[in-house]
């Protein structure tokens, strides 16, 4: 029985997901600002935060898209979630400034089955960093 019905919660998903990316774009534009003004450590913690919250949002964004229309609500209510969650690092990141490890830990506690991709990603934008700065 899936004729007219739609799925609210792949719908929501979607949009949240380009939301996201746009943020993305507007965040690489102000790094390179902030790498000649204030300096590296801050424009890691930047790029690191905003590309970890990217990858969770994407990954939870395919799984709901995946999900029935029964299971619409408990998909929107497990994004909200994971927003939460990447807010938190968000505001521990910043405090802290131990980026790597800081993210590490607190997506084993998210979701370990993201951490493999997230630890991929990090080390992919400690690199670009490394190679733009120098």
């Amino acid at each position: 029985m899936h004729g007219p019905i739609t799925n609210p919660g792949a719908h929501l998903g979607q949009t949240f997901g380009v939301g996201i990316r746009v943020g993305l774009c507007r965040a690489i534009s102000s790094f390179v600002v902030v790498v000649v003004v204030e300096g590296i450590v801050v424009v890691v913690v930047v790029e690191v935060v905003v590309v970890v919250e990217v990858v969770v949002v994407v990954v939870i964004v395919e799984v709901i898209a995946a999900v029935e229309v029964a299971a619409a609500a408990v998909a929107v209510v497990v994004v909200a979630a994971v927003v939460v969650e990447v807010v938190v690092v968000v505001v521990v990141v910043v405090v802290v400034v131990v980026v790597v490890v800081v993210v590490v830990v607190v997506v084993v506690e998210v979701a370990e089955v993201v951490v493999v991709v997230v630890v991929v990603v990090v080390v992919v934008v400690v690199v670009v960093v490394v190679v733009v700065v120098a």
